[in-house]
């Protein structure tokens, strides 16, 4: 079980990283794409600047149809700049919108896989501790919110296991005996150890078999709190 959480935890955080470089890359290349479409784009000013330089190559045009002419090109040129500044706009902001719509879908596309990898995994192993809540006050703990009562014994002993489990350490019956009772390990019996564990087992697997399988329906009876659909007998 430590090593299938620990795997769990470390796969669960290479998928973050995955998703963030993976975000990164396209929000750069839609930048990229984006920056080389503007830049490919004729420069607003090059009609006019095209139609000022044929004028003063060309002394000839002096005349007043001529000069006509150079205002209705001028006109010309600065709807065009208008234009293509339009499209410069519509472009910037279509690229938003792009750059936007793939990322929420590898988001989602990777929150779905993620999804199916857990619920495969609550399926192989039949329940997955997400979160471990030990209230000594209360004599209770939770997994996964929910509540089990124990006795003072087991909470000690589960309280044991749990620091021992932080510390990445494995107790034998007699170190769980020692630490308990404050005497030395030496002087501890091994099955005393193991007949707590053995309680705890029993205090803690009957109250989960009872909320999570077996449901006791009060003044009517017992039944299983599963779907029927997924009962087989062979």
């Amino acid at each position: 079980m430590p090593e299938s959480s620990f795997s769990a935890s470390e796969a669960r955080r290479s998928g973050n990283r995955t998703v963030t470089l993976g975000i990164a890359a396209i929000v750069l290349i839609l930048a990229a794409a984006g920056a080389m479409l503007l830049l490919a784009l004729p420069d607003a000013n090059a009609f006019n600047a095209r139609v000022e330089q044929l004028f003063i190559e060309n002394d000839a045009l002096t005349g007043q149809a001529e000069i006509k002419l150079l205002e209705i090109l001028a006109q010309s040129g600065t709807a065009f700049s208008e234009t293509l500044s339009g499209y410069r706009m519509i472009i910037f902001v279509l690229m938003l919108f792009a750059t936007a719509a793939v990322v929420a879908a590898l988001v989602l596309l990777v929150m779905l896989v993620a999804m199916n990898r857990q619920m495969g995994e609550i399926e192989r192993q039949g329940i997955q501790v997400n979160s471990l809540l030990i209230s000594r006050e209360e004599n209770t703990v939770y997994l996964n919110n929910f509540g089990f009562k124990l006795t003072a014994a087991a909470m000690e002993t589960l309280a044991v296991l749990a620091e021992a489990r932080l510390d990445d350490d494995v107790l034998s019956g007699a170190e769980i005996e020692s630490v308990i009772s404050g005497k030395d390990a030496a002087d501890c019996d091994e099955a005393a150890g193991a007949t707590r564990i053995k309680r705890l087992r029993d205090t803690l697997g009957n109250q989960m078999v009872s909320e999570l399988l077996v449901k006791n329906i009060a003044r009517r009876g017992y039944m299983l709190a599963i779907d029927k659909d997924v009962i087989r007998m062979i």
